[in-house]
Protein backbone atom coordinates (compact mmCIF):
# COMPACT_ATOMS: atom_id res chain seq x y z
CA UNK A 1 0.00 0.00 0.00
CA UNK A 2 2.66 2.53 0.64
CA UNK A 3 4.05 1.68 -3.05
CA UNK A 4 0.75 2.95 -4.51
CA UNK A 5 0.56 5.77 -2.20
CA UNK A 6 3.94 6.69 -3.52
CA UNK A 7 3.20 6.10 -6.84
CA UNK A 8 0.16 8.21 -6.36
CA UNK A 9 1.61 11.13 -4.93
CA UNK A 10 4.89 11.22 -7.39
CA UNK A 11 2.01 11.20 -10.27
CA UNK A 12 0.25 14.07 -9.05
CA UNK A 13 3.52 15.74 -7.96
CA UNK A 14 4.00 15.73 -12.20
CA UNK A 15 0.68 16.98 -12.83
CA UNK A 16 1.75 20.16 -10.69
CA UNK A 17 5.05 20.68 -12.02
CA UNK A 18 4.05 20.19 -16.08
CA UNK A 19 1.04 22.61 -15.19
CA UNK A 20 3.28 25.17 -13.35
CA UNK A 21 5.68 24.86 -15.58
CA UNK A 22 3.77 25.31 -19.06
CA UNK A 23 2.48 29.15 -17.30
CA UNK A 24 6.53 29.55 -16.89
CA UNK A 25 6.93 29.07 -20.75
CA UNK A 26 3.98 31.11 -21.81
CA UNK A 27 5.76 33.75 -19.84
CA UNK A 28 9.37 33.79 -20.86
CA UNK A 29 8.11 32.99 -24.21
CA UNK A 30 8.17 37.26 -24.29
CA UNK A 31 11.46 37.78 -22.84
CA UNK A 32 14.00 39.48 -24.95
CA UNK A 33 17.88 38.69 -26.22
CA UNK A 34 19.15 40.37 -23.11
CA UNK A 35 16.94 38.82 -20.41
CA UNK A 36 18.04 35.44 -21.77
CA UNK A 37 21.40 36.28 -21.24
CA UNK A 38 21.32 37.82 -17.85
CA UNK A 39 19.34 34.68 -16.75
CA UNK A 40 22.18 32.06 -18.13
CA UNK A 41 24.86 34.11 -16.71
CA UNK A 42 23.81 34.03 -13.48
CA UNK A 43 23.37 30.31 -13.98
CA UNK A 44 26.79 29.26 -15.04
CA UNK A 45 27.89 31.32 -11.92
CA UNK A 46 25.87 29.17 -9.18
CA UNK A 47 26.64 26.05 -11.49
CA UNK A 48 30.91 26.98 -11.01
CA UNK A 49 30.21 27.87 -7.49
CA UNK A 50 28.69 24.81 -7.08
CA UNK A 51 30.24 22.46 -9.06
CA UNK A 52 32.01 20.41 -6.71
CA UNK A 53 29.96 19.72 -4.23
CA UNK A 54 27.60 18.94 -6.58
CA UNK A 55 29.91 16.30 -8.29
CA UNK A 56 30.81 14.92 -4.33
CA UNK A 57 26.93 14.78 -3.89
CA UNK A 58 26.78 12.70 -7.40
CA UNK A 59 29.93 10.06 -6.69
CA UNK A 60 28.91 9.41 -3.09
CA UNK A 61 25.32 8.49 -4.45
CA UNK A 62 25.71 6.54 -7.74
CA UNK A 63 29.49 5.30 -6.77
CA UNK A 64 30.17 6.17 -10.36
CA UNK A 65 32.93 8.12 -11.60
CA UNK A 66 35.90 10.76 -10.06
CA UNK A 67 34.75 13.58 -8.22
CA UNK A 68 37.77 15.78 -10.03
CA UNK A 69 36.26 14.73 -13.44
CA UNK A 70 32.29 15.47 -12.41
CA UNK A 71 33.73 18.90 -11.45
CA UNK A 72 35.00 19.95 -15.20
CA UNK A 73 31.90 17.71 -16.49
CA UNK A 74 29.83 20.44 -14.39
CA UNK A 75 31.79 22.96 -15.84
CA UNK A 76 31.77 22.25 -19.96
CA UNK A 77 27.92 22.28 -18.82
CA UNK A 78 27.77 25.92 -17.51
CA UNK A 79 31.07 27.84 -18.89
CA UNK A 80 32.34 26.08 -21.57
CA UNK A 81 28.53 25.96 -23.30
CA UNK A 82 28.08 29.41 -22.29
CA UNK A 83 31.28 30.20 -24.18
CA UNK A 84 29.72 28.45 -27.22
CA UNK A 85 26.11 29.56 -27.49
CA UNK A 86 26.08 33.28 -25.94
CA UNK A 87 26.23 34.87 -29.21
CA UNK A 88 23.90 32.23 -30.58
CA UNK A 89 20.31 33.55 -31.64
CA UNK A 90 17.35 32.31 -30.22
CA UNK A 91 14.96 35.45 -29.82
CA UNK A 92 12.97 37.25 -32.58
CA UNK A 93 14.58 37.73 -36.09
CA UNK A 94 17.82 34.78 -36.12
CA UNK A 95 18.46 35.13 -39.80
CA UNK A 96 17.40 37.53 -42.51
CA UNK A 97 18.38 37.16 -47.05
CA UNK A 98 17.68 40.24 -48.32
CA UNK A 99 18.16 38.47 -51.98
CA UNK A 100 15.33 36.24 -51.63
CA UNK A 101 13.47 38.32 -49.38
CA UNK A 102 12.96 35.21 -46.21
CA UNK A 103 13.16 36.67 -42.69
CA UNK A 104 13.49 33.50 -39.83
CA UNK A 105 11.68 34.39 -36.53
CA UNK A 106 12.56 31.83 -33.70
CA UNK A 107 9.44 30.87 -31.72
CA UNK A 108 10.17 28.13 -28.50
CA UNK A 109 9.07 25.24 -28.87
CA UNK A 110 6.96 24.84 -25.38
CA UNK A 111 7.83 22.51 -21.76
CA UNK A 112 10.32 20.49 -21.92
CA UNK A 113 10.80 17.16 -20.53
CA UNK A 114 14.66 16.30 -19.32
CA UNK A 115 15.37 12.49 -18.32
CA UNK A 116 18.57 12.64 -17.04
CA UNK A 117 21.34 9.62 -16.58
CA UNK A 118 22.80 8.48 -13.54
CA UNK A 119 26.09 8.30 -15.30
CA UNK A 120 26.03 12.27 -15.75
CA UNK A 121 23.26 13.16 -13.24
CA UNK A 122 24.62 16.87 -12.82
CA UNK A 123 26.29 17.65 -15.71
CA UNK A 124 23.05 16.55 -17.72
CA UNK A 125 20.73 18.62 -15.61
CA UNK A 126 22.86 21.79 -15.69
CA UNK A 127 23.55 21.47 -19.51
CA UNK A 128 19.72 20.76 -20.58
CA UNK A 129 18.75 24.06 -17.95
CA UNK A 130 21.01 26.38 -20.04
CA UNK A 131 19.64 25.31 -23.05
CA UNK A 132 16.11 24.79 -22.30
CA UNK A 133 16.22 28.82 -20.92
CA UNK A 134 18.48 30.05 -24.03
CA UNK A 135 15.70 28.76 -26.02
CA UNK A 136 12.98 29.97 -23.79
CA UNK A 137 11.60 27.08 -22.59
CA UNK A 138 10.65 25.90 -19.46
CA UNK A 139 12.10 22.21 -18.45
CA UNK A 140 10.49 19.92 -16.14
CA UNK A 141 13.27 17.06 -14.78
CA UNK A 142 12.76 13.08 -14.65
CA UNK A 143 16.03 11.78 -12.80
CA UNK A 144 17.25 8.31 -12.37
CA UNK A 145 16.17 6.86 -9.46
CA UNK A 146 19.74 6.40 -8.32
CA UNK A 147 20.89 9.25 -8.84
CA UNK A 148 17.68 11.35 -7.79
CA UNK A 149 19.16 13.53 -5.15
CA UNK A 150 21.79 15.37 -6.96
CA UNK A 151 19.86 15.73 -9.71
CA UNK A 152 17.20 17.65 -7.70
CA UNK A 153 19.89 19.78 -6.27
CA UNK A 154 21.35 20.36 -9.35
CA UNK A 155 18.15 21.56 -10.82
CA UNK A 156 17.15 23.47 -7.59
CA UNK A 157 20.36 25.49 -8.21
CA UNK A 158 19.89 26.49 -11.45
CA UNK A 159 16.36 27.31 -10.90
CA UNK A 160 16.78 29.51 -8.10
CA UNK A 161 19.78 31.12 -10.44
CA UNK A 162 17.11 31.51 -13.15
CA UNK A 163 14.38 32.98 -10.95
CA UNK A 164 17.11 35.28 -8.98
CA UNK A 165 17.72 36.84 -12.39
CA UNK A 166 14.19 37.58 -13.77
CA UNK A 167 13.22 33.89 -15.11
CA UNK A 168 9.50 33.40 -13.90
CA UNK A 169 8.75 31.08 -11.02
CA UNK A 170 8.24 27.53 -11.86
CA UNK A 171 10.89 27.87 -14.86
CA UNK A 172 12.59 24.63 -14.34
CA UNK A 173 10.76 21.39 -12.21
CA UNK A 174 12.45 18.17 -11.03
CA UNK A 175 10.54 15.38 -10.13
CA UNK A 176 11.39 14.82 -6.10
CA UNK A 177 9.51 11.24 -5.84
CA UNK A 178 10.75 9.45 -8.79
CA UNK A 179 8.75 6.25 -10.01
CA UNK A 180 8.19 4.73 -13.39
CA UNK A 181 4.16 6.04 -13.07
CA UNK A 182 5.82 9.55 -12.64
CA UNK A 183 7.96 9.45 -15.80
CA UNK A 184 5.22 7.86 -18.00
CA UNK A 185 2.67 10.47 -16.76
CA UNK A 186 5.31 13.28 -17.78
CA UNK A 187 6.41 11.72 -21.26
CA UNK A 188 2.26 12.26 -21.95
CA UNK A 189 1.54 14.95 -20.45
CA UNK A 190 -0.59 17.54 -22.84
CA UNK A 191 1.87 20.48 -21.13
CA UNK A 192 5.04 18.39 -22.51
CA UNK A 193 5.50 19.58 -26.08
CA UNK A 194 9.07 18.40 -26.39
CA UNK A 195 11.51 15.13 -24.54
CA UNK A 196 15.01 15.36 -24.09
CA UNK A 197 16.06 12.05 -23.55
CA UNK A 198 20.01 10.97 -22.27
CA UNK A 199 19.55 8.00 -20.76
CA UNK A 200 19.12 3.72 -21.42
CA UNK A 201 17.74 2.63 -24.77
CA UNK A 202 14.63 1.51 -23.29
CA UNK A 203 13.96 5.17 -21.95
CA UNK A 204 15.15 6.12 -24.79
CA UNK A 205 12.66 3.96 -26.82
CA UNK A 206 9.46 5.21 -24.46
CA UNK A 207 10.53 8.41 -25.34
CA UNK A 208 9.54 8.42 -28.98
CA UNK A 209 6.90 6.22 -28.54
CA UNK A 210 5.34 8.82 -26.64
CA UNK A 211 3.50 10.43 -29.14
CA UNK A 212 5.42 13.91 -29.57
CA UNK A 213 8.73 15.38 -30.68
CA UNK A 214 11.82 13.30 -28.59
CA UNK A 215 15.79 14.14 -28.76
CA UNK A 216 16.77 11.08 -27.76
CA UNK A 217 20.24 9.52 -28.30
CA UNK A 218 21.54 5.90 -28.74
CA UNK A 219 24.24 3.86 -27.14
CA UNK A 220 27.56 4.22 -27.96
CA UNK A 221 30.28 1.63 -28.42
CA UNK A 222 33.20 3.71 -30.46
CA UNK A 223 36.25 2.07 -31.83
CA UNK A 224 39.67 4.02 -31.86
CA UNK A 225 42.00 2.99 -34.67
CA UNK A 226 45.77 3.77 -34.35
CA UNK A 227 46.42 4.28 -38.13
CA UNK A 228 50.03 3.19 -39.09
CA UNK A 229 50.95 6.33 -39.89
CA UNK A 230 49.78 8.02 -36.37
CA UNK A 231 51.91 9.12 -33.57
CA UNK A 232 51.48 6.51 -31.53
CA UNK A 233 52.57 8.12 -28.32
CA UNK A 234 50.32 11.23 -28.34
CA UNK A 235 47.27 8.70 -29.70
CA UNK A 236 47.78 6.14 -26.70
CA UNK A 237 47.48 9.10 -24.35
CA UNK A 238 44.59 10.82 -25.83
CA UNK A 239 43.09 7.58 -25.36
CA UNK A 240 44.30 6.47 -21.84
CA UNK A 241 42.93 10.08 -20.88
CA UNK A 242 39.75 9.86 -22.66
CA UNK A 243 39.14 6.19 -21.13
CA UNK A 244 39.91 6.73 -17.46
CA UNK A 245 37.93 10.42 -17.69
CA UNK A 246 35.11 9.94 -14.83
CA UNK A 247 36.09 5.92 -15.12
CA UNK A 248 34.75 6.03 -19.04
CA UNK A 249 30.63 6.88 -18.27
CA UNK A 250 30.71 9.16 -20.94
CA UNK A 251 28.76 7.09 -23.89
CA UNK A 252 31.20 8.28 -26.24
CA UNK A 253 34.35 6.82 -24.65
CA UNK A 254 36.47 4.83 -26.48
CA UNK A 255 34.80 0.77 -26.28
CA UNK A 256 38.11 -0.75 -28.48
CA UNK A 257 41.94 -0.21 -29.66
CA UNK A 258 42.16 -1.20 -33.30
CA UNK A 259 46.34 -1.30 -34.48
CA UNK A 260 47.81 -2.40 -37.42
CA UNK A 261 50.25 -5.85 -37.39
CA UNK A 262 52.90 -3.09 -38.15
CA UNK A 263 52.38 -1.10 -35.38
CA UNK A 264 51.04 -3.50 -32.73
CA UNK A 265 54.37 -3.98 -31.34
CA UNK A 266 54.72 -0.13 -30.43
CA UNK A 267 50.91 0.13 -29.75
CA UNK A 268 51.55 -2.67 -27.05
CA UNK A 269 54.68 -1.13 -25.63
CA UNK A 270 53.46 2.54 -25.32
CA UNK A 271 50.46 1.12 -23.81
CA UNK A 272 51.62 -0.92 -20.77
CA UNK A 273 53.96 2.33 -20.32
CA UNK A 274 50.77 4.31 -19.94
CA UNK A 275 49.42 2.10 -17.32
CA UNK A 276 47.23 -0.38 -19.74
CA UNK A 277 46.48 -4.18 -18.33
CA UNK A 278 46.31 -6.64 -20.76
CA UNK A 279 44.54 -9.23 -18.91
CA UNK A 280 45.24 -12.94 -20.29
CA UNK A 281 42.28 -14.99 -21.89
CA UNK A 282 41.24 -16.64 -18.37
CA UNK A 283 41.51 -12.81 -16.47
CA UNK A 284 39.46 -11.35 -19.19
CA UNK A 285 36.69 -13.93 -18.60
CA UNK A 286 36.67 -13.44 -15.48
CA UNK A 287 36.43 -10.09 -15.75
CA UNK A 288 33.87 -10.24 -18.05
CA UNK A 289 31.53 -12.11 -15.78
CA UNK A 290 31.60 -9.16 -13.87
CA UNK A 291 30.66 -6.65 -16.15
CA UNK A 292 27.46 -8.10 -18.13
CA UNK A 293 24.41 -9.22 -16.74
CA UNK A 294 21.49 -11.09 -19.04
CA UNK A 295 23.68 -10.95 -21.89
CA UNK A 296 25.37 -7.54 -22.56
CA UNK A 297 23.31 -5.35 -20.53
CA UNK A 298 26.28 -3.65 -17.95
CA UNK A 299 26.14 -4.22 -14.31
CA UNK A 300 25.14 -1.37 -13.05
CA UNK A 301 27.86 -2.39 -10.01
CA UNK A 302 30.76 -1.97 -12.01
CA UNK A 303 29.47 1.40 -14.10
CA UNK A 304 32.14 3.83 -13.63
CA UNK A 305 34.63 1.90 -11.54
CA UNK A 306 38.59 1.84 -11.24
CA UNK A 307 40.77 -0.91 -12.38
CA UNK A 308 41.69 -2.27 -9.27
CA UNK A 309 37.60 -2.39 -7.89
CA UNK A 310 37.02 -4.60 -11.19
CA UNK A 311 40.20 -6.69 -10.71
CA UNK A 312 39.48 -7.17 -7.11
CA UNK A 313 36.18 -8.26 -7.44
CA UNK A 314 36.83 -10.82 -10.16
CA UNK A 315 39.84 -11.73 -7.76
CA UNK A 316 43.16 -11.08 -10.32
CA UNK A 317 46.27 -8.86 -9.12
CA UNK A 318 47.27 -5.99 -11.46
CA UNK A 319 49.77 -3.37 -10.64
CA UNK A 320 48.56 -0.09 -8.42
CA UNK A 321 49.22 2.07 -11.18
CA UNK A 322 47.22 0.72 -13.95
CA UNK A 323 44.64 3.04 -15.41
CA UNK A 324 42.96 0.67 -17.64
CA UNK A 325 42.13 -3.19 -17.99
CA UNK A 326 42.81 -4.39 -21.91
CA UNK A 327 41.12 -8.08 -23.10
CA UNK A 328 42.73 -9.11 -26.53
CA UNK A 329 39.84 -10.26 -28.81
CA UNK A 330 39.46 -12.67 -31.90
CA UNK A 331 36.15 -10.95 -33.44
CA UNK A 332 32.90 -9.62 -32.76
CA UNK A 333 29.51 -10.38 -31.05
CA UNK A 334 28.35 -13.35 -29.20
CA UNK A 335 31.42 -15.33 -27.58
CA UNK A 336 33.56 -11.55 -27.75
CA UNK A 337 31.78 -10.09 -24.35
CA UNK A 338 34.13 -7.08 -24.65
CA UNK A 339 32.86 -6.05 -28.50
CA UNK A 340 30.40 -4.23 -26.71
CA UNK A 341 30.04 -1.26 -24.49
CA UNK A 342 31.74 -0.77 -21.69
CA UNK A 343 31.12 2.36 -19.43
CA UNK A 344 33.98 1.59 -17.26
CA UNK A 345 37.57 0.96 -16.99
CA UNK A 346 37.84 -1.69 -19.87
CA UNK A 347 38.67 -1.77 -23.46
CA UNK A 348 39.08 -4.76 -25.99
CA UNK A 349 42.05 -5.10 -28.04
CA UNK A 350 42.21 -6.05 -31.90
CA UNK A 351 44.86 -6.47 -34.49
CA UNK A 352 44.15 -6.22 -38.37
CA UNK A 353 45.97 -5.86 -41.33
CA UNK A 354 45.70 -2.59 -42.63
CA UNK A 355 43.02 0.31 -42.93
CA UNK A 356 40.83 -1.76 -45.05
CA UNK A 357 40.54 -4.39 -42.48
CA UNK A 358 40.18 -1.94 -39.96
CA UNK A 359 37.12 -0.07 -42.11
CA UNK A 360 35.42 -3.60 -41.84
CA UNK A 361 36.05 -4.10 -37.73
CA UNK A 362 34.95 -0.46 -36.91
CA UNK A 363 31.63 -1.07 -38.80
CA UNK A 364 31.22 -4.63 -37.04
CA UNK A 365 32.05 -2.67 -34.04
CA UNK A 366 29.69 -0.09 -34.47
CA UNK A 367 26.35 -2.14 -35.02
CA UNK A 368 26.57 -2.58 -31.57
CA UNK A 369 26.91 1.43 -30.71
CA UNK A 370 25.62 2.62 -34.15
CA UNK A 371 25.47 5.88 -35.34
CA UNK A 372 27.12 7.54 -32.26
CA UNK A 373 31.14 8.16 -32.09
CA UNK A 374 34.58 6.65 -33.75
CA UNK A 375 37.56 7.50 -33.20
CA UNK A 376 41.22 7.89 -35.66
CA UNK A 377 44.78 8.51 -35.18
CA UNK A 378 46.33 8.94 -37.96
CA UNK A 379 48.58 11.58 -40.58
CA UNK A 380 46.77 10.74 -43.46
CA UNK A 381 43.77 12.91 -45.03
CA UNK A 382 42.69 10.59 -47.19
CA UNK A 383 42.08 7.79 -44.46
CA UNK A 384 40.17 9.77 -42.53
CA UNK A 385 38.19 10.20 -45.94
CA UNK A 386 37.14 7.05 -46.28
CA UNK A 387 36.29 6.82 -42.69
CA UNK A 388 33.66 9.32 -43.11
CA UNK A 389 31.81 6.64 -44.90
CA UNK A 390 30.87 4.83 -41.28
CA UNK A 391 27.56 4.71 -40.25
CA UNK A 392 28.60 7.01 -37.06
CA UNK A 393 27.84 10.74 -36.28
CA UNK A 394 30.82 11.65 -34.83
CA UNK A 395 33.83 10.76 -36.24
CA UNK A 396 37.00 12.55 -34.31
CA UNK A 397 40.49 12.22 -35.31
CA UNK A 398 43.91 12.36 -32.98
CA UNK A 399 41.59 13.17 -29.65
CA UNK A 400 39.97 11.35 -27.26
CA UNK A 401 36.28 10.29 -27.69
CA UNK A 402 35.11 11.61 -24.31
CA UNK A 403 36.63 15.15 -24.76
CA UNK A 404 36.03 14.74 -28.64
CA UNK A 405 32.55 13.90 -28.98
CA UNK A 406 31.32 15.96 -26.09
CA UNK A 407 33.12 19.02 -27.78
CA UNK A 408 35.67 19.93 -25.08
CA UNK A 409 38.54 19.33 -27.18
CA UNK A 410 37.16 19.57 -30.34
CA UNK A 411 35.14 22.45 -32.37
CA UNK A 412 31.59 20.81 -31.44
CA UNK A 413 29.53 21.79 -29.78
CA UNK A 414 29.72 21.20 -26.03
CA UNK A 415 26.57 18.98 -25.12
CA UNK A 416 25.63 16.08 -23.18
CA UNK A 417 23.07 14.51 -25.50
CA UNK A 418 24.87 13.10 -28.69
CA UNK A 419 22.14 12.13 -31.31
CA UNK A 420 22.75 9.20 -33.12
CA UNK A 421 20.97 9.99 -36.84
CA UNK A 422 18.15 7.73 -38.34
CA UNK A 423 21.17 4.75 -37.81
CA UNK A 424 20.63 4.76 -33.96
CA UNK A 425 16.96 5.21 -34.33
CA UNK A 426 17.45 9.23 -33.50
CA UNK A 427 15.71 12.32 -34.57
CA UNK A 428 18.85 14.09 -34.69
CA UNK A 429 22.73 13.33 -35.38
CA UNK A 430 24.61 16.35 -34.00
CA UNK A 431 25.58 17.71 -30.42
CA UNK A 432 22.27 19.00 -29.18
CA UNK A 433 22.03 22.94 -28.61
CA UNK A 434 19.43 25.32 -27.95
CA UNK A 435 18.59 25.25 -31.87
CA UNK A 436 17.19 21.55 -31.62
CA UNK A 437 14.49 23.41 -29.02
CA UNK A 438 13.62 26.18 -31.55
CA UNK A 439 10.55 26.88 -34.12
CA UNK A 440 11.97 28.40 -37.03
CA UNK A 441 8.74 31.06 -38.41
CA UNK A 442 9.84 31.24 -42.03
CA UNK A 443 8.42 34.99 -43.31
CA UNK A 444 8.67 34.88 -47.06
CA UNK A 445 7.80 37.81 -49.52
CA UNK A 446 6.50 37.31 -52.80
CA UNK A 447 9.08 38.03 -55.38
CA UNK A 448 7.39 36.63 -58.47
CA UNK A 449 4.26 37.58 -60.34
CA UNK A 450 1.53 34.99 -59.56
CA UNK A 451 -0.45 35.50 -62.62
CA UNK A 452 2.14 35.48 -64.93
CA UNK A 453 4.32 32.33 -63.55
CA UNK A 454 4.07 30.64 -66.48
CA UNK A 455 4.99 33.06 -68.93
CA UNK A 456 7.92 34.74 -66.95
CA UNK A 457 9.51 31.37 -66.30
CA UNK A 458 12.62 30.73 -69.18
CA UNK A 459 12.54 26.98 -67.42
CA UNK A 460 8.84 26.47 -68.74
CA UNK A 461 8.92 25.47 -72.12
CA UNK A 462 5.76 23.63 -73.72
CA UNK A 463 3.86 25.28 -76.35
CA UNK A 464 1.38 22.67 -76.92
CA UNK A 465 -0.41 24.11 -73.66
CA UNK A 466 -0.23 27.51 -75.07
CA UNK A 467 -3.69 27.27 -76.91
CA UNK A 468 -5.48 24.27 -75.14
CA UNK A 469 -8.39 25.52 -72.91
CA UNK A 470 -11.53 23.89 -71.79
CA UNK A 471 -13.52 21.79 -74.08
CA UNK A 472 -10.43 21.59 -76.43
CA UNK A 473 -7.75 23.18 -78.11
CA UNK A 474 -9.15 26.83 -79.48
CA UNK A 475 -7.41 29.07 -82.17
CA UNK A 476 -4.26 30.76 -81.00
CA UNK A 477 -5.26 34.62 -79.43
CA UNK A 478 -9.13 33.64 -78.48
CA UNK A 479 -9.86 35.09 -75.26
CA UNK A 480 -10.92 32.71 -72.36
CA UNK A 481 -13.79 33.55 -70.34
CA UNK A 482 -14.65 33.50 -66.35
CA UNK A 483 -17.16 30.55 -65.34
CA UNK A 484 -19.92 33.59 -65.56
CA UNK A 485 -19.31 34.38 -69.11
CA UNK A 486 -17.42 37.19 -68.71
CA UNK A 487 -14.36 38.15 -70.01
CA UNK A 488 -11.30 37.42 -68.05
CA UNK A 489 -8.62 40.45 -67.52
CA UNK A 490 -5.41 40.13 -69.08
CA UNK A 491 -3.64 41.17 -66.25
CA UNK A 492 -4.32 42.22 -62.91
CA UNK A 493 -4.86 45.06 -61.64
CA UNK A 494 -2.39 46.82 -59.47
CA UNK A 495 -3.64 49.06 -56.31
CA UNK A 496 -3.29 52.69 -56.98
CA UNK A 497 -1.56 52.58 -53.83
CA UNK A 498 0.47 50.49 -51.56
CA UNK A 499 -1.15 50.01 -47.79
CA UNK A 500 0.42 51.86 -45.20
CA UNK A 501 0.49 49.25 -41.73
CA UNK A 502 1.46 52.63 -40.04
CA UNK A 503 -1.67 54.43 -41.01
CA UNK A 504 -4.90 53.91 -40.51
CA UNK A 505 -6.12 55.75 -44.06
CA UNK A 506 -8.11 53.15 -46.10
CA UNK A 507 -8.30 51.15 -43.74
CA UNK A 508 -11.69 49.92 -41.40
CA UNK A 509 -11.62 49.69 -37.43
CA UNK A 510 -12.99 46.74 -36.46
CA UNK A 511 -16.14 48.77 -34.98
CA UNK A 512 -16.70 50.26 -38.94
CA UNK A 513 -16.25 46.72 -40.64
CA UNK A 514 -19.42 45.73 -38.69
CA UNK A 515 -21.46 48.59 -39.64
CA UNK A 516 -20.14 49.54 -42.87
CA UNK A 517 -23.18 47.75 -45.20
CA UNK A 518 -20.38 45.76 -47.36
CA UNK A 519 -21.98 42.35 -48.03
CA UNK A 520 -19.88 39.12 -49.82
CA UNK A 521 -21.78 37.25 -51.96
CA UNK A 522 -21.15 33.49 -53.29
CA UNK A 523 -21.27 31.68 -56.49
CA UNK A 524 -21.56 33.03 -59.77
CA UNK A 525 -23.75 35.70 -58.86
CA UNK A 526 -20.75 37.41 -57.21
CA UNK A 527 -19.15 37.89 -60.84
CA UNK A 528 -21.89 40.13 -61.90
CA UNK A 529 -21.43 44.03 -61.80
CA UNK A 530 -24.72 44.65 -60.57
CA UNK A 531 -26.44 41.59 -59.97
CA UNK A 532 -28.74 41.77 -56.27
CA UNK A 533 -28.52 39.23 -53.99
CA UNK A 534 -32.30 37.54 -53.78
CA UNK A 535 -34.46 38.92 -51.10
CA UNK A 536 -35.56 36.40 -48.31
CA UNK A 537 -39.53 35.12 -48.44
CA UNK A 538 -41.81 34.65 -45.54
CA UNK A 539 -43.94 32.61 -48.18
CA UNK A 540 -43.67 28.80 -46.76
CA UNK A 541 -42.67 26.22 -49.62
CA UNK A 542 -44.89 24.73 -51.89
CA UNK A 543 -43.75 21.02 -51.07
CA UNK A 544 -45.99 19.51 -54.62
CA UNK A 545 -44.42 22.58 -56.89
CA UNK A 546 -40.70 21.74 -55.09
CA UNK A 547 -41.12 18.07 -55.88
CA UNK A 548 -42.09 18.69 -59.77
CA UNK A 549 -38.73 20.85 -60.32
CA UNK A 550 -36.92 18.25 -58.80
CA UNK A 551 -38.01 15.60 -61.31
CA UNK A 552 -38.14 17.95 -64.09
CA UNK A 553 -34.15 18.73 -63.35
CA UNK A 554 -33.81 14.82 -62.68
CA UNK A 555 -35.39 13.85 -66.09
CA UNK A 556 -32.95 17.00 -67.86
CA UNK A 557 -29.93 15.62 -66.45
CA UNK A 558 -30.90 12.13 -67.36
CA UNK A 559 -31.52 13.34 -70.90
CA UNK A 560 -35.07 12.50 -70.76
CA UNK A 561 -36.55 15.80 -71.44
Amino acid sequence: MENMDYDLRSVQEVRNLARLGQIATEQIANYNEEQIDKIIRNMVRVAEANAVSLAKMAVEETGFGKVEDKTYKNHMASTLLYESIKDMKTVGIINEDPVNQIIEVADPVGLLMGIVPSTNPTSTAIFKSIIAIKSRNAIVFSPHPSAAKCTLKAASLMYEAAVEAGAPANIIGCISMPSMPATNELMHSKEVKMIIATGGPGMVKASYSAGKPALGVGAGNSPAYIERTANVQQAVTNIIASKTFDYGTICASEQSIICEECNKDAVIAELKRQGGYFMTPEETEKVCKLLFKNGHSMNAKFVGRSPFRIATAAGITIPEDTKVLIGPQGGVGEGYPLSYEKLTTVLAFYVVKDWHEACELSIELLQNGIGHTMSLHTEDRNVVLEFTRKPASRILVNTGSSMGGTGASTGLIPSFTLGCGTWGGSSVSENVSPLHLINIKKVAYGTKNCATLAADDPTFNHPELATCGQGGCAPAGTMTTTSCGRPAPAAPIAPTSAPNCGSTAGYLSPAEYQNSGLSYGTGCNSCADTAAAPAASDQPIDTEQLRDMINALVSAMKGDA
